[in-house]
């Protein structure tokens, strides 16, 4: 048996819509994860982006479990001295709720070169209306 390694020719694309309302955000960025990186499919193989398309509606109603609402919470550093940049999650929702989910996702693809080229076919949206109708999208489910 020799091990089976995906070519550019055998990968089909689908786009898949996510309906993010009332789910947990580390279920869901975990099954999106596996989605964008192709590992629900026969022909996974790691050192290609074999995976599909997702969007994300609804990401402002994302819920967490426990206490994470009010201890979680995002940091960057802006490059200065004293350049340390410290949001809450409640904070964080009120100005980008899509940047909670996309940080999550983020989180959980390859940080190389193929992660970069997975993190571009996630997109996020808010609201319940998006543009990418034109791609046909099926509905997937967590």
């Amino acid at each position: 048996m020799r091990t089976y390694s995906a070519k550019p020719t055998d990968i089909k694309r689908k786009w898949y819509v996510v309906d993010a309302k009332d789910q947990i955000l580390g279920r869901l960025a975990t099954k999106v994860a596996d989605v964008l990186r192709g590992k629900h499919k026969p022909i996974y193989t790691p050192s290609m982006d074999t995976g599909d398309f997702v969007i994300i509606i609804n990401a402002d109603k994302i819920k967490l479990t426990g206490k994470k609402a009010e201890q979680m919470s995002y940091q960057h550093y802006s490059g200065y001295p004293d350049g340390l940049k410290i949001e809450s999650y409640k904070v964080m929702k009120e100005k980008k709720p899509e940047y909670i989910v996309e940080h999550a996702i983020r989180g959980m693809i390859p940080h190389t070169r193929l992660g970069n080229a997975l993190y571009k076919k996630l997109k996020v949206y808010t609201g319940t209306k998006h543009p990418h109708t034109a791609q046909n999208p099926e509905p997937l489910t967590i």
